[in-house]
């Protein structure tokens, strides 16, 4: 039978350690690009209003959050595979 993650093979029951030890670096990941994300829309928001530049701005931050998702989205594909 093969090994499922998370799922204790003696009781059937969920490996919440296991799933905590996964779960916090996919979450400080995606943190990070959040965090960084924030700093350009806080300028365009906070500073530039509608201008140019705030528009600007805010589509760094999309760009930021576009290439975060890829990231993201790829660590986990890699994960899945090692699991």
């Amino acid at each position: 039978m093969p090994r499922r993650p998370f799922i204790d093979s003696a009781t059937g029951e969920l490996k919440t350690t296991q799933l905590l030890r996964e779960a916090l670096p996919l979450a400080k990941l995606i943190a990070a690009f959040v965090g960084v994300a924030l700093v350009p829309y806080a300028l365009a928001f906070f500073l530039f209003g509608s201008s140019a530049l705030g528009a600007l701005f805010s589509v760094l931050g999309q760009f930021v959050l576009a290439v975060g998702t890829g990231v993201v989205l790829m660590y986990c594909v890699a994960r899945g595979t090692t699991l």
